[in-house]
């Protein structure tokens, strides 16, 4: 269960008071579970799979397996992260697709019949957490938006400088933090992590960024 804190900061339950939210969690049947790195949290392809995921604690990733068995980063988690086959992404029915744990997760699963039904006191609540649902579904459908035109790029070069302008106009800054690593970043951008690295190099000989761990500023 999230704290009283936390709660402030999860998307999903914006603006709904600790106590609501401990009667919702009651009142929707939800199951919370802990998971280790590198465990399955969610399979999309269960066919019984309807529940909502609410990411409590930790850091996960929604990775696309292809028949080749080539992973490619969909979308990173954090906490308040929301995710299941109701909100948003599909694939062929060769791909597999699924989300993994980086770090130790605490999750909640909801189902999503729960959430979408009336409820019959006609909680304000309830009404809070559809808004809210349908707002990271808006959300959710910006993110693939934005992956597309990064993946749309021809070279590695411009995949690169695609997705930093995006950080920089997020941050309103030409300075900017990857919410992850640099072996995710080449997970993102669909290249080899060796061939994105020789690029970058090239890119900070030039002036073109300069870069300290995760943290770049983008110079023209």
């Amino acid at each position: 269960m999230l704290t009283r804190e936390e709660l402030k900061k999860s998307p999903l339950f914006q603006d709904i008071r600790y106590e609501e939210y401990q009667r919702m969690l009651e009142c929707f049947q939800a199951a919370q579970k802990s998971f280790r790195p590198d465990d399955v949290i969610y399979d999309f392809s269960d066919p019984s799979g309807s529940a909502v995921g609410v990411l409590e604690r930790g850091e996960a990733s929604l990775i696309r397996i292809d028949e080749d068995g080539v992973a490619t980063v969909m979308e990173n988690l954090g906490p308040g992260g929301v995710f299941g086959r109701s909100l948003a992404f599909s694939g062929s029915g060769r791909d597999s697709l699924q989300v993994i744990c980086r770090t130790a997760c605490d999750v909640v699963y909801i189902d999503y019949s729960q959430i979408l039904k009336r409820c019959e006191r006609a909680c304000t609540h309830h009404s809070l957490l559809v808004q809210n649902m349908l707002r990271l579904m808006a959300d959710k459908a910006q993110s693939l938006s934005e992956r597309v035109d990064v993946l749309s790029r021809r070279s590695i070069r411009e995949k690169l400088l695609c997705y930093f302008r995006q950080q920089s106009e997020k941050e309103g800054a030409n300075t900017f933090t990857l919410p992850f690593s640099l072996s995710t970043l080449a997970d993102y951008i669909a290249t080899d992590r060796s061939a994105m690295m020789r690029e970058l190099k090239r890119l900070r000989e030039e002036g073109t960024v300069s870069s300290d761990g995760r943290r770049f500023t983008l110079r023209s």
